[in-house]
């Protein structure tokens, strides 16, 4: 895979503790297919914030077994990174997304995804432009 298409580390929730902080003391929006927690990293405790705090937006996906098997779960999954990677602009940085998929996301495809992660940034109030 070429390095240019990879999702980055440091767009990436990678520890447990963060997707519980997100999901604790975020901001819940739903979508057709996906529940969205979003939570600025100012807002978090001085404790657990990294030190690059106006970093790009990081998201993280959660897939559970409600929504299908391991193949449904690992294509979501895909999608979704897909989708976090095309439109990463929209976010503020600083600011740190949890996507949740719901059962309805095993029909789901990459246009889907990405109106759904526009729609977000328009509801949040970033405008949906990108910088």
């Amino acid at each position: 895979m070429a390095a240019g298409f990879r999702f980055p580390r440091e767009r990436r929730l990678r520890k447990r503790r963060e997707y519980l902080l997100v999901q604790g003391r975020g901001r819940r929006l739903g979508g057709k297919h996906f529940q969205f927690f979003v939570l600025r990293r100012a807002e978090a405790p001085a404790a657990s914030r990294q030190v690059a705090v106006a970093a790009a937006a990081r998201f993280g996906i959660t897939v559970t077994r409600k929504v299908g098997n391991a193949v449904v779960r690992n294509r979501i999954k895909r999608i979704v990174r897909e989708g976090c990677r095309r439109v990463p602009d929209l976010f503020p940085a600083g600011t740190d997304l949890v996507i949740l998929a719901r059962p309805s996301a095993a029909g789901a495809g990459l246009a889907d995804v990405a109106s759904e992660l526009v729609d977000l940034a328009r509801r949040l109030g970033t405008g949906g432009a990108r910088r």
